[in-house]
This record gives C-alpha cells, sequence and structure tokens, in this order.
C-alpha cells in the first residue's frame, strides 16, 4: 500500500511541460527554479511573523522589510529623479527605466525586458498559456488584468467613465476609443489615399476600396 503524503511534503516535477515544473504541495505554487522552490518553503515553517497582519517569513531580514510596508520606510533613494522604495530590488528594477537596461531576453523572439515578471507575461504569447480563469464562463487569459476587464461584462460594472459626456464603459480601452468622437483624432491612416479613421475597424473597411475584397 501506497504511504500516505506528509502534508507538509514539498516536490518537485522537473518533467512537467509547465514553465514552473518546481511545484509545493502544501500551497500549490510553482517556481521554475529548484532554488526558488527551497527558498519558498521557509514560508511554511512560520518561524517569523509580522506581529500586525500575522504574515510570516522565514528569516527576520524578510520580516524587517516586510515592516516598511505598515511604516511607509522607504530608505532607498532613486539619485536621478528622487523617487524612494522600501526595498533595495525595486530600486534597481527602477533605474532600468534611466538606463534602458532589459536583461530578461526571450529564447524565442529575442525581445528584452526589465522586469522577469513582464518575460514572463510575454512567453505566454509563444505557448498559450492563459493561467487566468474565468469561474463564471470559463474563459482564459494570458494576464490578470484581461480578466479582470472581462469579468465586467458579467458584472455589468463600468468604471471608466467618460469626462465629457458620462457614458461608461466596461473596459479603459473602449473609454479611450470614445474620446475621440470628442477630439476628433483619427490616429488610422490609409498608405494609400492618406485618409483617416479612428477605428482600426473603419481603416480595415476602407481598404477595401482599393483592394476590391468582398467579404
Amino acid at each position: 500500500m501506497k504511504p500516505e503524503a506528509d502534508s507538509n511534503d514539498i516536490t518537485e516535477h522537473p518533467h512537467d511541460e509547465s514553465s514552473k515544473p518546481y511545484l509545493c504541495t502544501v500551497c500549490d505554487k510553482r517556481y521554475r527554479t529548484k532554488q526558488s522552490l527551497l527558498a519558498h518553503r521557509n514560508i511554511h515553517t512560520d518561524k517569523y511573523k509580522c506581529h500586525l497582519c500575522d504574515k510570516p517569513f522565514s528569516q527576520s531580514g524578510s520580516l524587517n522589510m516586510h515592516m516598511r510596508v505598515h511604516t511607509g520606510e522607504k530608505p532607498y533613494e532613486c539619485y536621478v529623479c528622487d523617487k524612494a522604495f522600501s526595498e533595495a530590488g525595486s530600486l534597481t528594477m527602477h533605474m532600468r527605466i534611466h538606463t534602458g537596461e532589459k536583461p530578461f531576453r526571450c529564447y524565442v523572439c529575442d525581445r528584452a525586458f526589465s522586469d522577469a515578471g513582464h518575460l514572463s507575461r510575454h512567453i505566454r504569447v509563444h505557448t498559450g498559456e492563459k493561467p487566468y480563469k474565468c469561474h463564471l464562463c470559463d474563459k482564459a487569459f494570458s494576464r490578470s488584468e484581461h480578466l479582470n476587464r472581462h469579468t465586467n461584462v458579467h458584472t455589468g460594472e463600468k468604471p471608466f467613465k467618460c469626462q465629457l459626456c458620462d457614458k461608461a464603459f466596461s473596459e479603459s480601452g473602449h473609454r479611450n476609443k470614445h474620446m475621440r468622437v470628442h477630439t476628433g483624432e483619427k490616429p488610422y491612416k490609409c498608405h494609400l489615399c492618406d485618409t483617416s479613421f479612428s477605428q482600426s475597424r473603419s481603416l480595415d473597411n476602407h481598404m477595401r476600396v482599393h483592394t476590391g475584397e468582398k467579404p
């Protein structure tokens, strides 16, 4: 008989096709490297706890950094624009705005990114991975913000309001397109006759005049 798995068992699945093959069996979080998994497992020991929000940490230094969330302390300042951060890593990422450094490169198309999270999101373009699922209609999305926008379809919420006519929209992109009604902006230009349009689909329809296409 196979022994029952320990509730604190943490395993790795290096042959998993997921971009994050290392699985914590306590909380189901996944990691790209074994080292990241080993660092994460210490969270479950609850060695150091924040006395304000009960968040656990494996090291006292991590708890000290976390306390800045509550105190508002930001000791790491950018010498270029004077922005301040609570963690040194956040300052390092911020500095790439000024330096233009993009150390995270896509192995498929060679695009580069300043942040590892941005690269992870980009990789889903190639893999087709859509980890964010709507619990109401089972649609899936590659980014959490796309799921959040989609949820408005079900709730009927329209948080993006036009300041000129009080029309409201479920997505910011729809509001931005609507604003062109007021501004007269027409960013989509025909490269054959220089006619301009406020929406891309209007340009697509216009191009049939030149191509002779009959949908």
